[in-house]
């Protein structure tokens, strides 16, 4: 089951005392509009996935809201197909696709996660509503 903060669920962009401060930072600044999931990890923590409306928290590595977003667009997808405007919205400092793509490559190995490029994955587009510690 995926962390909740009251009644909404959280926003965990990557890993805590990894890139998540960077990401946070970029989505509290209006850069990052779009951030991507794998659908299996939906399945292996029995969450539906995102609808569009939804309000999230975004949270610190410590797991502190430190904001709160609103999905936009849901699509599904898989990895090989993600698009360049997609990765313009994620807005990371990738110059292509294939930047982009080896550097979520790395990160998810990192993780323990073997990522190819049929695997199924949900873009989530986004909408920073507020910026608080008091979410």
């Amino acid at each position: 089951m995926f962390p909740r903060h009251g009644d909404l669920r959280v926003l965990e962009l990557g890993d805590a005392g990894g890139i998540r401060s960077r990401l946070n930072a970029l989505v509290l600044e209006g850069h990052k509009t779009a951030t991507l999931g794998l659908l299996a990890e939906y399945a292996e923590e029995g969450e539906q996935v995102e609808h569009v409306g939804e309000r999230l928290v975004l949270v610190d590595d410590e797991g502190h809201p430190v904001g709160t977003v609103e999905i936009t667009d849901v699509r599904h997808n898989t990895f090989g197909d993600v698009d360049w405007a997609f990765v313009q919205a994620e807005n990371e400092g990738d110059a292509s696709v294939e930047e982009w793509r080896a550097g979520h490559l790395a990160y998810w190995r990192t993780i323990g996660r073997e990522v190819a490029l049929d695997t199924e994955v949900v873009e989530l587009r986004l909408r920073l509503l507020e910026t608080s510690t008091e979410v």
